[in-house]
């Protein structure tokens, strides 16, 4: 995002202010609210851009290998744009790994990726840490406020048996073996008879 000279003065004397509280004129209140309006929209529009570009992305992956040039380049600007690669990047950059370019994106997506993975790891493993219960020891913690968990006092219950199942027939019992036809008399007997 890039400031005018006017937007800069607007933001520098904002800041100023923040720092050093003074009463405001009433110019300098339209001027920082024009300002932010300006900003807001940019980053709507920031937005608005990024889908634009994942979305073409999305079109160019389903279209490989035919759009790989074309799949590169935008992969590379979504990247820019802060873009972390998903499972379907990593997969359709795994069957292009012949291509040089290719291969060398396929590092730095995994790189990436895997970056964005240790983060939202951190990030939720801060936020357990920060709901948990404090325990008396740090080696003996006890998970008591969990659903289905059992209290300090509470004993096991017994299981119950499982219901009796009825016996599984035997494939004789269910489809009782054929008879064989009986073959017709010779015809000499049937003459005689």
């Amino acid at each position: 995002m890039a400031f005018s000279a006017d937007e800069l003065r607007v933001l520098r004397r904002a800041l100023a202010i923040a720092l050093h509280p003074a009463p405001l004129q009433d110019e300098d209140v339209q001027d920082c609210l024009r300002l932010a309006a300006s900003v807001d929209e940019a980053v709507h529009e920031a937005g608005r851009l990024r889908a634009f570009l994942l979305d073409d992305l999305a079109r160019y992956r389903e279209a490989l290998p035919g759009s790989l040039s074309g799949y590169l380049e935008l992969l590379r600007d979504a990247l820019a744009a802060g873009h972390d690669p998903g499972a379907d990047d990593l997969a359709a950059l795994r069957a292009l790994r012949r291509n040089p370019a290719a291969a060398e994106l396929l590092a730095r997506c995994q790189v990436l990726a895997e970056r964005s993975v240790r983060a939202r790891l951190a990030r939720v493993s801060q936020a357990t840490a920060s709901t948990a219960p404090l325990a008396s020891s740090p080696s003996r913690a006890r998970l008591l406020a969990l659903p289905g968990g059992r209290a300090a006092g509470d004993e096991p219950k017994p299981t119950p048996p499982p219901p009796a199942e009825r016996p599984v027939p035997k494939p004789s019992e269910v489809f009782p073996p054929r008879r064989r036809p009986v073959p017709p008399p010779p015809p000499e007997e049937r003459a005689a008879g």
